[in-house]
């Protein structure tokens, strides 16, 4: 990996990928690296596409914008593949992973000519299995974890249980299902 990664992270409205993205940022501080997660604001609504963005870095980060030209992407929502240009500027040595049930052939031709890796993971059916209810951030989290290398998969899964803890001290049960989401998200991203 090299000193800065670049994250960008494509969703709707309500679907988690501002709060994934700040779970990201987090863990990676508590890591000790030196981080920055952020969403781009505009006139969000339930269901509205939205934008947000990781650096993580060993090194201090001295840029302060949106990203342009990241290292990876995650798409939170496959229906914004064709309406949103996903790829614009992400690096061919980088990748994109994909919140789907399709395989990469037929998600492929939805990338506008995009040569780099391409990941998928069904986060729906991670989420049926161990939460009984559909939060996609949790499994795509986990899912870019994997792909981008950007965290040791055990130090991730140890901050992310620090954290969970923290929030949901009084639902173990949440904190139990999340922890199972994310480590299965981590075995089915292909």
């Amino acid at each position: 990996m090299s000193s800065l990664t670049e994250i960008r992270w494509h969703g709707r409205g309500g679907q988690g990928a501002k709060t994934a993205a700040l779970l990201l940022a987090d863990v990676a501080f508590s890591t000790g690296k030196h981080v920055q997660g952020f969403p781009e604001y505009g006139p969000e609504r339930m269901g509205a596409p939205i934008t947000a963005y990781d650096r993580i870095s060993d090194k201090e980060i001295r840029v302060h914008s949106n990203i342009y030209e990241p290292d990876y992407v995650v798409v939170v929502d496959e229906t914004l593949l064709t309406s949103v240009d996903v790829t614009n500027g992400l690096k061919e040595e980088g990748a994109i992973l994909i919140n789907t049930a399709k395989s990469k052939d037929e998600i492929i031709p939805l990338l506008r000519g995009y040569k780099g890796k391409v990941f998928t993971i069904d986060a729906k059916d991670v989420c049926m299995k161990t939460l009984g209810k559909y939060f996609p951030n949790t499994p795509m989290l986990a899912a870019i974890v994997k792909v981008s290398g950007v965290l040791d998969t055990d130090t991730f899964l140890k901050g992310m249980e620090e954290s969970l803890q923290h929030k949901f001290a009084k639902k173990p049960e949440v904190l139990e299902g999340n922890m199972k989401a994310l480590k299965l998200a981590i075995e089915e991203v292909r």
